[in-house]
């Protein structure tokens, strides 16, 4: 059973990571930009639901954002990993619908330093909505209220970085850190410290990375560096560890 619930698990992640790059396309553009509403060949971008899913790759250049192939693999990887880390508890139905948004946040946030409200918020709800009917269907409400405070201190724990330090830390990692500390705090307050630090961690080293490569100095001043994927990397090692604690 196990086996089977991995392997439909990768492939569902599959599935759902090839549907990837037309959104992480149509996304990636300025806060005040409108969303992308042509591939970057100048084509129009149609499909169900306005256009937000279909093929990875435009029909008619094959331009399109994120190649499909990577954005497949993280997710089905993702999902697969979950899968075997959780089993066949009811709480991994919310991590298999939240790993799809967070590849795409993160594609989006790695392509424009920028996490679009329209993602992190419906996130933080979907998994609160989620976890609250998982609660209630295995008499476990304590979680559920757990999860809840522990998306409050993680991303109060991110606003506070960012009242210190406003160039290095944006609302929207405050808004995704609300999501993922929900994520976490089903597991407990070793996980939310687990995850959140990891992602920290993550995220301090790639930057330092960059220093010794010097390629901050050649980049624009204003240059920030996309904070987002390394939370939720760290989140996701937080909640293997959780579920399998």
């Amino acid at each position: 059973m196990s086996l089977l619930l991995i392997v439909l698990a990768a492939a569902y992640g599959a599935a759902a990571g090839l549907l990837i790059p037309r959104p992480a396309h149509r996304m990636a553009v300025e806060p005040e930009e409108e969303w992308r509403a042509v591939c970057p060949g100048g084509h129009a971008i149609t499909g169900v639901a306005r256009g937000w899913l279909g093929r990875g790759r435009c029909p008619d250049c094959g331009a399109f954002g994120p190649r499909a192939l990577p954005t497949a693999a993280a997710t089905s990887l993702a999902c697969a990993a979950l899968a075997a880390a959780t089993g066949a508890r009811p709480e991994l139905a919310a991590w298999l619908v939240a790993a799809p948004a967070a590849v795409l946040l993160a594609a989006v946030d790695w392509r424009v330093r920028r996490l679009p409200d329209e993602l992190t918020l419906p996130l933080a709800a979907v998994l609160a909505g989620a976890l609250g009917l998982v609660g209630w269907l295995t008499g476990e409400p304590g979680a559920w209220r757990r999860a809840l405070l522990g998306g409050l201190v993680l991303g109060a724990f991110y606003l506070l970085l960012f009242v210190v330090n406003p160039a290095g830390i944006g609302l929207g990692d405050v808004k995704l850190a609300v999501g993922l500390g929900v994520a976490l705090g089903w597991y407990g307050w070793r996980t939310v410290v687990a995850g959140g630090a990891a992602g920290v961690l993550a995220g301090a080293l790639y930057g330092a990375g960059l220093l010794l490569t010097r390629r901050l100095r050649r980049a624009e001043p204003n240059t920030a560096m996309p904070l987002g994927p390394f939370m939720i990397i760290g989140a996701f090692g937080g909640l293997l560890l959780g579920a399998t604690a």
